[in-house]
């Protein structure tokens, strides 16, 4: 175990790793007439990113447990649990697996990947700790727990952040990653752990200081990684090296720039701080700044229909999309920004920059979200009530 923890911490660059716990005696799984009792039903909104992947490549027409069987849930992501204490990323947790499902994932465990990515290894944490609470079975915390020090061990050391993937397959995989909710989903939950809040009463008061810590320390990435033009706080990337801390190319198609998605749930986060610093409001206020001044309007995004439908590796396409006037439009945001003047980035799979959507090859249109209105909330509701509490 600790062999294997020293193995992924050398594949970062610039990481830390706290000391792995000692090896726990193998307890036996729940009983197969466990599985299907009922609970009260846990929220499976963590899961929610993982299972659209698995279904959008996969299909949904395979048994499933209901969000009440919570013990056929949290056997499924203990069984999925890699003995490093991370889980792979995009794997749907409600599936009633086979034997020779569960016997070819129990084969998987001894490999050291694991990701951060579409709000991984915290959501299963979150949910264990929350089957812990209403089952007491103490497998399911002590999972948990060795998911929670995977992830102290996995923050960067020069700066605060988390990487998407461990060891990395992808150049972008160790950088520190804004995208998907990778540091401020880890960051929200570690906040809930320090301070106790449900489902993490059981935690020590030793391990929520180890949580506190590390979420200070990811507290200060944040705010020192907000992208500044012309002394003005601005958004974040999606992903930074974690040497030089610029921002860093995603996927081929994911050029270094502002990503307005991201920013909003970094917000979101930053907001949810209940007595926030002077640096944070500026952050906040200067992020909300951000988004007004790069919205887009008398435009929308039109979908139509395309017969026979076009299939590409990760989705087949049944329309197209195109980007067209209306002049009462709501305000729409491009996904990224350039770095130095906030103008519109757009880009195919070969890393070269289109010059409009029209540009874009068709699997990019129809496969990646270049628009949407996902600063919206936050406008219209959010920041006002954020303001209003603050006193402002």
């Amino acid at each position: 175990m600790r062999q294997g923890i020293g193995i992924l911490c050398a594949t970062i660059i610039s990481a830390g790793c706290a000391s792995a716990p000692p090896a726990a005696a193998p307890v036996a799984a729940a009983p197969a007439a466990q599985l299907t009792r009922h609970y009260e039903a846990i929220p499976l909104d963590g899961f929610e990113d993982a299972i659209h992947h698995w279904r959008n490549r996969y299909g949904d027409k395979y048994a499933k447990y209901e969000p009440t069987q919570i013990i056929g849930i949290a056997e499924n992501v203990l069984l999925y649990q890699r003995d490093v204490g991370g889980w792979i990323e995009n794997q749907d947790a409600t599936r009633i697996l086979s034997a020779s499902e569960m016997d070819g994932i129990r084969k998987e465990k001894g490999n050291p990947k694991a990701s951060f990515d579409n709000r991984n290894v915290y959501s299963q944490i979150e949910y264990l700790f929350a089957v812990y609470d209403q089952t007491g079975n103490t497998r399911y915390r002590d999972a948990a727990m060795k998911g929670f020090n995977y992830t102290l061990g996995m923050q960067h050391k020069q700066c605060g952040g988390w990487p998407h993937t461990v060891p990395g397959s992808e150049t972008y995989h160790p950088y520190i990653t804004m995208a998907d909710e990778v540091t401020s989903g880890i960051l929200r939950m570690l906040r809930k752990m320090e301070n106790g809040s449900a489902p993490f009463t059981s935690v020590s008061a030793a391990d929520r200081a180890r949580a506190k810590a590390a979420r200070e320390r990811g507290d200060a990435c944040i705010l020192k990684l907000q992208i500044v033009q012309n002394g003005q706080p601005t958004g974040w990337a999606g992903q930074y090296d974690p040497q030089t801390l610029q921002p860093a190319q995603g996927r081929t198609f994911e050029l270094p720039s502002i990503i307005s998605w991201e920013s909003v749930e970094v917000v979101r986060y930053l907001m949810s701080i209940p007595s926030p610093s002077p640096e944070v409001v500026r952050a906040i206020d200067g992020a909300m700044s951000w988004f007004d001044r790069v919205k887009l309007t008398g435009v929308k995004i039109e979908t139509v229909p395309i017969d026979p439908p076009v299939k590409y590796t990760w989705h087949t396409a049944t329309t197209d999309r195109r980007l067209v006037a209306d002049p009462k439009a709501p305000p729409l945001w491009a996904r990224f920004y350039d770095l130095k003047d906030s103008s519109v980035v757009l880009a195919n799979r070969d890393g070269t920059r289109a010059a409009t959507y029209a540009d874009v090859h068709h699997e990019r249109r129809t496969g990646y979200n270049w628009y949407g209105t996902w600063p919206t909330p936050l406008i219209e509701t959010e920041y006002p009530a954020w303001k209003k509490r603050m006193g402002r």
